[in-house]
Formats: C-alpha cells, structure tokens, sequence
C-alpha cells in the first residue's frame, strides 16, 4: 500500500519504533529508548520487553532488519526504497537498491533480540520522526514467510504489534473491521474496544449514515459544512494534505511550455475552492511546503509568508491570459484541449469541475476533459505516465520540508510529470549528504532555494487547496523577461544585474567597471553588472568576480543558438540567476529583448 487511507488503518494495528505525540513530535514507541553517537550516525534502539505480536511472538530488532532489508531489495522494487537511501540516509541502501550491494549490506543490525543498531552516511535531523513511518514498520519473517503471496490479503495472514488486531477484511471489501489488542504493550491508554471501517465514496450518503447513528465520525465538505457547522461535534483538523494538480510535461508538448503552465495556475482561484466548495477548513496555500507543517531552526514556520512568490503564483485573471497568449504563439495553436484524471471520490470531483470552469473561462480556446477514475486506477495511470494532467495530493511523510521537496527529485516514483533538474537536484544533495546535513540554519535557508528553484525553472505544479495545499513558487529574487517581439526580429538581449556587495572600496570599483558584450551571426547580447549596497548580504571578493562573469559570458554567447524557443533561452538565465543568489547575493535581474 502506498495510499494515505491504507497507511491510516495500517498504523492502528502497527506500531514502530517511535510514534508522533499530540505536538507532533517523536516519542518512543516499541523502542522504549534510544542512543545517538556523537557524530550522529550511529543510533541504537533498545526494544521494549513488553512488545509482542498478536500470535505472541516477541517484537524483535531482528524483525526490523528483515524488513528494510526487504524494502531496499532490488526485486521487490518497493515504491518506498528511497525512504531508506535518499530520505534516511541509510548505509549502503542507495548501492543495494541500485543493484550495487547485496541486501544483507545494509546498515542495520540486530545486536541482540532487544537491540537494533542503525548506521547512517550522513546525520539525519528528522530521522527519529521517519520510524513510525510504515516503510520502517517490522515484519515478522517467519510469519511472511509462512503466509507466501497471500501476506497481508486477510486477517489470517496479517500480524499485528499495534493497538489493534485486524479480525474482518476483504480486498476491495467497503467495510472491516478491528478489534483491541488485549496484548498491546500500551492496552490501558486504548478506550476503543474496536473500529468499524466503511468505505463510501459518496459524501451525502456518508452524512446520512452519521445522523442515523450507523457511523460515529465522517468527513464533510461543501454544502454539508453548511449543514452541521453549529453542531457542538463538528471539528475541524488540519491533515497536512497537499492538493495540487500535476501537468505531464514530458509527453504533453503544451503542458512543456512554461507560459502555459503559469497561465493555468494564475486562473485558479484557491480562496473560492476553500471557501465555496470545500468549506472544510482547507486553506488556500502558495507555497511549495504547506503551512503550519514544517519548523525551522528558530522555531518559525517554513510558509508562514504565503505571498513571498506573488510575482509566479497568484490568483490574477489578466496576468493569467497575458500568460496564456504568448503560450499559444510560442507553440503555434489557438485551442489546446487536456484531459485531466480525478479521484471518483466526491470533493475531488468537486474541485475538478470548478478549476475546469475556471481555466476555460479565463484561457479562451482551453477545453479540460475530467477522466473519473477510482483512485486505485488513476495512481496506476498516474505512475505509469497515462496521463495529461492529474489531480492528486501529498500526505507529509516526516516533518520536514523535505516530505515535499523531495519528490522532485529526478527519477523520484512520485515525480508524475517527470521534471528533472541536475541544478535542483544538486541543491537537495547539498541538504541531504553535503555539508548542510549538519548546519541547521544552512540547510534551512538552501532548502528556500530548493523551494524556488523547482518552480522559477519549470513549474512543475499548479497548485489546488485544500486540508493543507501548496503549488510551486519561484525565489523572492526579482526577475523580468520582457518580450513580444517575434523571435526573427530580436537583435539584442541585454542582461542588467544588480548585485548586493560589500561596501569595500576594491568590490564596487571591480564590479561597476565591468561592461563586456558578445556578438554572434544572429543575435548579439550585453551585460551591465553595477554594484550595489542595498542588501550587504556577502562580500565579493575582485578575484571571484571573475570566474562568474565568465561563466555568465557562456551562457549569454549560447542565447542565440536557442532561440526562437523564449523559455529555452532563458533557462541558463535562470540557473546563473540561481548561482549567483546562492553564492554572492544579488537581487535583481532584468533582461529584455530589443527589437532590430
């Protein structure tokens, strides 16, 4: 299982080696304690006594190793490996899963029954909040070896270690059913004698079944909110779900065009579709990570500025068909029509339909198509690449911006359209295994960048509300392409930097003096780098000036070759603009087109 839902109801008759508390944070579960060794790679659980699995086995570290053993093997493929190589940075898990190593490499051992000893490449901050995460749940290895292929398909071959023992399910049956572990190590603290799942996908129906008493909770949105909102058992709570909807870029030729995809995200009104469709308490997000989901260093939240990328993600009719012409021309098309998949649930349905009205009725010529599909199979066709465009949410993984971040990663399972950006990539190493893993403040401020960067180069999602929503953004830096001119005609592109320098006599001299320009047989490109003190963020010194001018002298030299394409021009624009920011702190760049 891979899905929100099933993780749920696998985490109420499973419990891991932390659980998370009513703050959110990691509290011992079956490891009653834990070790850190001083240069943080090396953890050492030490399992509770008391836990056992419900046909009264003991909770070994031995059954720990067998499973992410198993999650890392190759021949299981498990959409999850990654969790253990990219997220936890265990030993030797990115070599085993790549085929390198043999699973018996990786770095878990079992000490003794009681012990597990946890080696990582690199300190992890949120390690200790990844082991009540399902991919690092035990599995009992005799036991799954006894059940074979039938492993976790009926109670009979389901285990439990948690509060709950699973004692009625079917595949694809509506209803199960659990009941308490009596044997629970933490049975007193559990007041539920047992749960009854039903699974109904209409949202009216599951409201009638509440007020008839045939349910005791269920979810409500749109005009039902209306309904029960003064009811003393309605509450509202924040599930940390990112809905966003995720263009194909590498199979849709329209949906590659940067223009197209700022028009669409411009067109979505996100407070009318938390507001006047759901009305459940989604809030209307514009940032990359939700709110109030991830702290930083400081204790701040890693969104709470939800209008730092205005300028690229911003609910603006005009700026949306500004957008969306110079798409259409760039691509040669006056009508462009997409089909989008959608969860047969209800509020999914009820998203859909209104951002369908509202792309068409702010981007003359767009037709959106809504493919009903049961969630099962639009996933399937979503990881599979049978899609145009997909409507589709994240559940956080582990409190840390990266649960987000990191799905853009290349290759991902979870990157659906397939972006991929060494550039990007290279950022999230940095955070992930370079020097940043252990600067707090460091990685907190690079990880902005990572934020920015996905979504200044390319884009890649249009963001959606709801519990928790977010779409991409694009870094504070201010940035203005300016053209409308055909790309035959363009005989100049000149490129103005303003830099935040040091307010030593020897930088400005250096940087204000600088005046190069580069001239090929089709296009001819200039600079003007002027130093500036406005936001003394670094020092520059004279001697690093000159390898990033020359570098940015490339680039410029290179425009030529691709035009006409304006978005392919401008993406090495876009990654010096990045260098530059990271490395010296300039602020503003302008380029604009002249016409011959």
């Amino acid at each position: 299982a891979t899905d929100g839902t099933s993780f749920e109801v696998i985490a109420d008759y499973t419990d891991g080696l932390m659980q998370m508390d009513a703050d959110g944070q990691a509290v011992p579960a079956l490891a009653e304690s834990y070790d850190l060794s001083d240069d943080g790679l090396t953890y050492t659980f030490h399992i509770r006594d008391d836990a056992n699995w419900s046909n009264g086995t003991p909770v070994t570290a031995a059954d720990f190793v067998f499973a992410w053993q198993r999650a890392a093997d190759p021949e299981v493929a498990s959409e999850y490996s990654y969790m253990l190589s990219d997220i936890g940075q265990i030993k030797n898990a990115a070599d085993i899963i790549a085929g390198n190593k043999d699973k018996s490499e990786l770095g878990v051992t079992a000490v003794d029954d009681k012990t597990l000893q946890v080696e990582l490449n690199v300190p992890v901050s949120y390690f200790l909040s990844l082991m009540y995460f399902p991919t690092f749940y035990p599995v009992n290895e005799e036991f799954f070896t006894s059940c074979g292929d039938t492993f976790a398909t009926s109670p009979e071959t389901v285990l439990s270690n948690g509060a709950f023992v699973l004692d009625s399910y079917e595949p694809a049956a509506t209803a199960f059913h659990l009941t308490k572990n009596a044997d629970y190590y933490n049975a007193d603290s559990i007041q539920l004698a047992g749960l009854n799942y039903q699974v109904i996908q209409d949202s009216q129906q599951a409201l009638m079944s509440y007020q008839t008493g045939a349910l005791d909770t269920t979810l409500v949105n749109g005009e039902q909110v209306d309904q029960v909102k003064d009811d003393p058992e309605f509450t509202t709570v924040g599930a940390g779900y990112l809905w966003y909807v995720s263009p194909n870029m590498n199979s849709v030729p329209e949906l590659a065009n940067l223009n197209i995809r700022l028009a669409m995200t411009m067109a979505i009104d996100r407070d009318s579709i938390t507001a006047d469709v759901l009305k459940d308490g989604s809030a209307s997000t514009y940032t990359a990570v939700p709110m109030q989901f991830a702290a930083g260093p400081d204790g701040s939240d890693f969104s709470e500025d939800q209008t730092k990328f205005s300028d690229v993600c911003v609910y603006d009719t005009e700026k949306a068909a500004d957008y969306w012409a110079k798409g259409l021309e760039e691509l040669g098309e006056s009508e462009i029509t997409l089909d989008m998949v959608v969860d047969a649930d209800d509020a999914p349905q009820k998203v859909a339909q209104v951002l369908k009205e509202q792309w068409e009725t702010t981007l003359p010529g767009l037709t959106v198509n809504l493919v009903v599909e049961p969630k099962k199979q639009r996933v399937e066709d979503m990881q599979n690449g049978n899609f145009q465009l997909g409507l589709t949410r994240w559940g956080p993984d582990y409190a840390d911006p990266m649960t987000y971040l990191g799905m853009w990663v290349t290759d991902n399972s979870n990157n659906y359209g397939l972006w991929s950006s060494a550039d990007y990539d290279a950022i999230i190493d940095e955070c992930t295994t370079g020097d940043l893993c252990t600067d707090a403040e460091g990685r907190w401020a690079r990880l902005y960048d990572a934020a920015s960067f996905c979504t200044a180069d390319v884009f890649s999602n249009v963001s959606v509300s709801s519990t928790a929503c977010a779409s991409s953004s694009a870094e504070a830096t201010s940035m203005v392409w300016e053209c409308s001119i055909p790309a035959a005609a363009i005989s100049t592109i000149s490129v103005f930097i303003w830099f935040n320098c040091a307010t030593t006599p020897a930088v400005p001299s250096v940087a204000k003096s600088v005046l190069v320009s580069a001239t090929t047989a089709t296009a001819s490109a200039e600079t003007v780098l002027a130093a500036s003190a406005i936001a003394h963020i670094t020092t520059i010194e004279p001697a690093s000036m000159i390898p990033l001018i020359a570098l940015f002298l490339k680039f410029i030299e290179n425009l030529h070759q691709c035009l006409p394409s304006y978005v392919n021009s401008i993406t090495p624009l876009f990654r010096f603009i990045h260098l530059c920011y990271n490395y010296y702190g300039f602020i503003t760049m302008r380029i604009i087109a002249k016409q011959t």
